[in-house]
């Protein structure tokens, strides 16, 4: 019996590189999984919308339930009915998995406007809409008397975490998504939702063609050798956090290869202290100390 046996699990950006991963092991372990993607370009150009099916046929073949959907999850209607599919397909939805995303890198002097708010779009808004839906189902069930044991799992990223030049717009969002799971962790907890994010490091679209990594998440040309950068390295911790029993929320993790860390959020450290209130000429000979 898989450790996500009878559980449904909606994935978004579940065509390619990450997303796919979860869907194939979240299948293996026992779920039934809705295979949400747009089938778009790396930029968020429309393309034919075949990798969501093509995964659904990978799952099916190993004998599992699945379902492709193509539902914009930065729309609000999209979003809707992305939850509209899990229950109608299978009854019920226990976990979201929020996995899709596009990049537009640019450094902010060639930075659009449009290539900001695709980003902030597709990544940020991206999240809330299928998880306000969701929300508003879970509520639902656990007002009407039912135990809710239901999980979010997000997806935020070092760039907006740790920085990366280049990635103002994409790492702006994922900060951005790494705040909203503390803070709706703490809402929705009433309810039975439990809600944590990743910072994955792994071989994609996205890594490939991101500043200063290209050259660093190519496949070992050995086959003995652990490949650290393999996406699929990164599925076992969201299916673990996918788990009706597990204890973890409003937690952000980053995971690579066989690494799995916490991150700490915003922290107060080093501190200047006076009884009064400051004067320009007193904080700008006191300010290098805390830096």
């Amino acid at each position: 019996m898989g450790a996500l046996e009878g559980r449904v699990a909606i994935i978004t950006g579940a065509g390619r590189g990450i997303g796919r991963e979860h869907a194939l092991l979240f299948a293996a372990e026992g779920a039934k999984v809705v295979v949400n993607d747009l089938g778009g370009g790396l930029d968020g150009s429309a393309q034919e919308a075949t990798p969501a099916e093509e995964v659904v046929a990978e799952i099916r073949a190993m004998g599992a339930e699945a379902v492709a959907n193509h539902d914009n999850v930065a729309t609000w209607q999209g979003g809707e009915q992305l939850i509209q599919c899990a229950l109608e397909n299978f009854g019920e939805l226990h976990v979201l998995v929020n996995n899709a995303g596009i990049l537009r890198d640019r450094v902010l002097v060639n930075l659009s406007e449009e290539d900001w708010d695709a980003v902030i779009n597709v990544h940020l808004k991206g999240h809330f809409v299928p998880s306000r839906h969701a929300a508003t189902y879970w509520r639902e069930q656990a007002k009407a008397g039912k135990v809710v044991k239901a999980s979010i799992i997000n997806t935020s990223s070092t760039s907006g975490l740790l920085g990366n030049v280049g990635q103002s717009n994409y790492g702006a969002a994922k900060a951005g998504i790494a705040a909203f799971t503390v803070i709706i962790a703490e809402e929705l907890g009433r309810y039975g939702v439990r809600v944590n994010a990743i910072a994955p490091a792994a071989r994609t679209r996205m890594t490939e063609s991101t500043p200063g990594l290209s050259d660093y998440v190519v496949k070992p040309a050995d086959a003995a050798v652990f490949d650290v950068w393999d996406p699929a390295n990164i599925s076992p911790l969201v299916a673990c956090l996918a788990m009706e029993d597990c204890p973890a929320t409003g937690q952000v993790f980053f995971v690579q290869g066989g690494t799995v860390r916490k991150f700490q959020n915003w922290t107060m450290t080093e501190t200047l202290e006076k009884n009064d209130r400051w004067s320009v000429s007193e904080l700008a000979e006191q300010l290098p100390t805390l830096l």
